[in-house]
């Protein structure tokens, strides 16, 4: 008698005709990148575009949605920078630069797509039998806005260096910004873990916090002009920067997300309470929201811009009553305890990850720049304590095994602690990092 033992496929075996043609292509923009660009690039960024490749083919591999986005983004900007044809006046001149492809215009346009996708989320928790149709519309309008996001980052770093070679710099050196990039960070990691686990049900929460967040970039933009490209800073000028400033939003974004979700966790674990005092999550949630607009004004920051602000109040407590009255309802619409328990866990842990490389990336740069690799800049104080605070969730999630209620109000004031030390510092301290003041 003889058997037969069937293996499984390789890895490149699995491999589809599509996915060798993606990794064909971002081989082949590699190469033209070269030959346009590599003037003006030194060796580290050399380095970073060719690291870049297989990371942007292994990540289509593992999560084909991307695919189809780098496609898109990548075709998009191309169109873009083929339309200024080196003279940044175009900007004003060509139809679709001003209205769609310019930084700022796919800036505004994400910002306005990622609200409306908040609003179908939204919409999905709270209309009976329609929930599914919403919330992937949601989805979808999600989809577009990180695409619009990235579109708007890789124009803008090409129109930096139509102002002057001197001026070009990739962007993520101000709070504008990294504030562009939190929001499609974030949006993106949630996208996958929707993906995975098979519910949309989360997005109306995660994608609140990134509404948020686009709130603060368009009173930036009217109050602040912050849009405008400016030269960095001499410190700024440093390949390190490439490196750390990334890193550490992936960890803002994924624990930002967490909390978001153990904020859903605890709606679902409170659903039939009918004592107003014991529904602390909510209301703190009110509070949070409230408490910008106030922190502003009191800071004097929002001169120009006070009736913004007392609108953003007025919809932090038109949101904060309308998941009050519809808690039941939206407690229905989520998944169980234990997958948003895990999602809680799962961006904390990638969180915790890039945020510890951000951190060490964060001290070589100061070595560099300042001539030491610590300073107890009040910046780097509240890394520091939000490295220790994450670092103390994980040692207890994976050494004495919190799960619940305690890990969701923990992750929940740690967004506190990360936003303190995100956006706090720059407008309460000041230091050696104070290049995003308000």
């Amino acid at each position: 008698m003889t058997s037969t033992v069937t293996l499984n496929p390789g890895y490149f075996a699995k491999r589809s005709l599509a996915d060798w043609g993606f990794a064909l292509l971002a081989v082949l923009g590699m190469v033209w990148a070269f030959a346009r660009y590599s003037q003006a690039m030194d060796v580290y960024e050399q380095g970073i575009l060719v690291a870049s490749v297989p990371a942007a083919v292994a990540l289509a591999w593992f999560w084909r949605s991307t695919r189809t986005l780098m496609l898109v983004v990548a075709a998009l900007s191309l169109l873009a920078i083929y339309s200024y044809q080196g003279d940044l006046a175009r900007a004003e001149q060509v139809f679709w630069l001003k209205y769609f492809l310019s930084s700022q215009s796919a800036i505004l346009w994400m910002s306005m797509v990622f609200f409306i996708s908040t609003i179908f989320y939204a919409a999905g928790l709270l209309l009976p039998g329609q929930g599914d149709q919403m919330e992937s519309l949601g989805s979808r309008m999600a989809w577009v806005g990180v695409a619009l996001a990235l579109i708007g980052t890789m124009v803008r770093w090409y129109e930096s260096y139509l102002i002057g070679p001197d001026v070009g710099h990739i962007p993520v050196s101000n709070l504008y910004e990294v504030f562009v990039m939190f929001c499609w960070m974030t949006t993106g990691f949630y996208l996958y873990y929707e993906d995975h686990y098979k519910t949309r049900a989360m997005g109306a929460f995660v994608m609140l916090v990134v509404s948020a967040a686009v709130g603060f970039l368009l009173w930036y933009t009217l109050v602040r002009e912050a849009h405008a490209i400016q030269p960095l800073v001499p410190a700024l000028k440093s390949w390190w920067m490439k490196l750390h400033v990334p890193a550490n939003f992936i960890g803002y974004g994924t624990f930002a997300l967490a909390a978001m979700v153990a904020f859903a966790y605890l709606i679902k674990q409170q659903a039939n309470e009918t004592r107003w005092h014991k529904l602390t999550p909510i209301w703190l949630l009110g509070v949070a929201m409230c408490f910008v607009p106030i922190a502003f004004r009191v800071r004097a920051v929002a001169e120009s811009g006070s009736s913004y602000w007392l609108v953003y109040a007025a919809v932090s407590v038109l949101i904060t009553a309308g998941i009050l009255a519809a808690r039941g309802r939206i407690a229905e619409r989520l998944p169980s305890p234990e997958v948003l328990d895990d999602v809680m866990y799962k961006s904390i842990a990638v969180g915790f990850a890039f945020f510890t490389i951000a951190t060490v990336l964060g001290a070589l740069w100061a070595a560099e720049a300042w001539g030491g690799y610590w300073s107890w800049d009040p910046k780097e104080t509240w890394a520091l304590i939000v490295w220790l605070n994450y670092a103390a969730w994980l040692h207890m999630r994976l050494m004495k095994g919190l799960r619940g209620t305690v890990a969701a109000w923990w992750a929940l004031a740690g967004l506190a602690v990360t936003t303190f030390a995100f956006l706090g510092v720059n407008m309460f301290l000041s230091g050696l990092h104070s290049y995003g003041t308000l």
